[in-house]
């Protein structure tokens, strides 16, 4: 056995770089930070994994922005132990999938922990998207039970109407007097469930479950493509949950530093959608883990979200580049109406920030650091919440590899593994990478290699101290305010036009909303189509996020001789002729 075999801690070759983390032996990045060891035991679900870290159940764990109301960690765990009994009588078990479409809340961590903690499987819909997108997702995941709010119920009820087979619903507040329609069936409502006498525990109905075992089901476009379904295990989210712990910690130490011996407890504020995977595993997971307290604003707005920070103390502010671009914009105004002294950190995540607007947010907010996190919902969390002295030193960066990952840089042309400094796609593996795609083989398969390395798409480097840089996207993803749209589903969306004959969408930078979607349309012979026509069709098929913001029309869309559409060339003529035309 050669020396660059040697492991090191049965884990790592010997020829790893000690800063970079590169082993020249076999192109591998290896993470730098200490590892984290997961629990060894086979059978343990994330929400009890959660549950067993130690905290003051006196503490408050989540409080409601607009009425104040709160739950404590005590309350917390008795109403997902409630809601676990009442949906296990209701005949929910181990591998069945539960629907959550709501907007956030703080009942939304009651119901996905009580879900999770079955062995069934959570899914989460974003509650903008339109019946059509909600019936999709219902009839891909088959959800035997489905949560939402009376004002998403029609929504739910006309995406019934699509499916073979509408599900029961439990109503996540009090309907009252409000009517409901027909083909919706309301077997409780969340509040019996949480206020129900526990019962005889011996009665329910308890699966073993397996850290292997699936706990969601979220929906990403991928690398390529419409809509997936990312199966993610519990021992993933468990991974994700100790390192989000674990900054917590970090940054608590931190604070005992500047606050000479004492670190004031951290209040994190809730902006970020709930269903999505960003917000999901800071807020419904990794921050109860970590005993913080958690405000919760039901809708975004940058006056609510001010207005929170002060009223409550918010330390820190998980945010997505475009809210904080926003902040830069109207500091003056800002500074001049709220007071938000207690804010020391922000966080950015779901699409990278510049060096130059971080840059910027510092200048206008002296004494809060800015950091970056890089993830993605087939791999949460690839990269650390960095320190603040590695902020300071690597701006720009979204972190270093978290404890246990590994990394490759691909050449996208020669498929060699690249060192330090070169640019490559990034690959992954380790704990929190996803079991694959649900029933789609394919698509699996082409998003890891032989040897189980995830193919991110994102074109990145890491250099010589071992952060991650990202530069560009080699998949044809768009991320519009960091949501993520697929080309292929707008494509599909503008040829059901019966005055379209081919289309093709391009992502188009844009520094207030990271990119935005445009379409190059090819008129049918005689079809007088405008642009605002155009916008106004696909606006009304697709949630609003994934608008059309830009059209410009063609006589032909450029494809290779396998019928791929050549997005760059795309790509290159917008950048030199085209200017947006609507309001992002």
């Amino acid at each position: 056995m050669t020396s660059n075999n040697i492991l090191i801690g049965d884990s790592l070759p010997a020829a790893v770089d000690p800063i970079s983390g590169f082993c020249q032996s076999n192109a591998v990045f290896y993470s730098r930070r200490d590892p984290s060891p997961l629990p060894p035991a086979d059978f343990l679900d994330v929400a009890t994994f959660i549950a067993a870290h130690a905290h003051d159940g006196g503490r408050t764990a989540l409080i409601d922005a607009a009425t104040g109301t709160h739950l404590t960690y005590s309350q917390l765990w008795r109403a997902v132990g409630s809601v676990s009994a009442r949906l296990s009588e209701l005949g929910l078990r181990k591998g069945h999938v539960v629907l959550l479409l709501s907007p956030n809340s703080i009942l939304f961590p009651v119901v996905a922990l009580s879900v999770i903690s079955l062995g069934a499987v959570i899914t989460t819909v974003n509650p903008v998207n339109t019946p059509g997108e909600i019936a999709k997702q219902i009839a891909s995941s088959k959800p035997a039970l489905a949560f939402t709010t009376h004002e998403l119920l029609g929504k739910l009820a006309d995406a019934f109407s699509s499916v073979s087979s509408p599900v029961d619903v439990v109503l996540m507040d009090d309907y009252g007097r409000h009517r409901y329609p027909s083909n919706v069936k309301i077997v409780t409502t969340l509040t019996k469930m949480i206020t129900c006498p526990p019962g005889n525990s011996n009665n329910i109905c308890t699966d073993r479950v397996s850290q292997n075992d699936v706990a969601t089901l979220l929906y990403s476009s991928g690398t390529t493509g419409t809509s997936k379904g990312v199966l993610s295990s519990h021992r993933s989210l468990i991974a994700v949950v100790q390192n989000i712990v674990r900054r917590h910690r970090i940054a608590a130490a931190e604070r005992r530093v500047v606050e000479g011996g004492k670190a004031s407890p951290a209040t994190f504020l809730c902006t970020l959608p709930m269903f999505h995977i960003y917000g999901l595993t800071m807020f419904s997971l990794g921050l109860l883990a970590a005993g913080a307290t958690v405000v919760v604003l039901s809708s975004y707005s940058m006056d609510d979200m001010l207005s929170s920070i002060e009223k409550f103390g918010v330390t820190d502010l998980p945010l997505v580049p475009p809210v904080l671009v926003s902040m830069i914009k109207d500091a003056d105004r800002i500074h001049g109406k709220y007071e938000l002294g207690t804010l020391q950190r922000v966080l950015c995540g779901a699409s990278p920030l510049s060096k130059e607007v971080a840059e910027e947010f510092s200048a206008r907010y002296p004494g809060v650091t800015v950091s970056q996190a890089y993830g993605l919902t087939e791999s949460p969390w690839v990269a650390s919440m960095d320190t603040a002295e590695e902020v300071r030193r690597q701006p720009g960066a979204v972190g270093k590899l978290l404890p246990n990952m590994e990394a490759r840089i691909v050449s996208p042309e020669s498929g060699e593994g690249l060192g330090v400094n070169r640019a490559g796609e990034l690959w992954l593996k380790g704990p929190y990478v996803m079991k694959g795609y649900l029933n789609n083989p394919e698509a699996t398969a082409l998003t890891f290699d032989v040897k189980g390395w995830l193919k991110t798409g994102d074109i990145c480097y890491i250099d010589e101290h071992g952060f991650l840089y990202v530069v560009d996207r080699l998949k044809e993803l768009i991320k519009y305010k960091g949501y993520q749209v697929a080309p292929a589903e707008l494509e599909a969306v503008l040829l059901t036009h019966p005055q379209i004959a081919d289309a093709a969408v391009i992502p188009v930078p844009h520094k207030e909303v990271g990119q935005y979607p445009m379409a190059y349309v090819v008129r049918k012979a005689g079809s007088n189509l405008s642009r605002t026509d155009i916008m106004a069709f696909v606006a009304k098929e697709v949630a609003p996020y994934k608008k059309i913001r830009d059209v410009e029309f063609i006589s032909a869309i450029p494809k290779n001789p396998s019928g791929k559409i050549l997005r760059r060339n795309l790509i290159k003529l917008q950048s030199t002729t085209s200017t947006p035309s609507s309001k992002l």
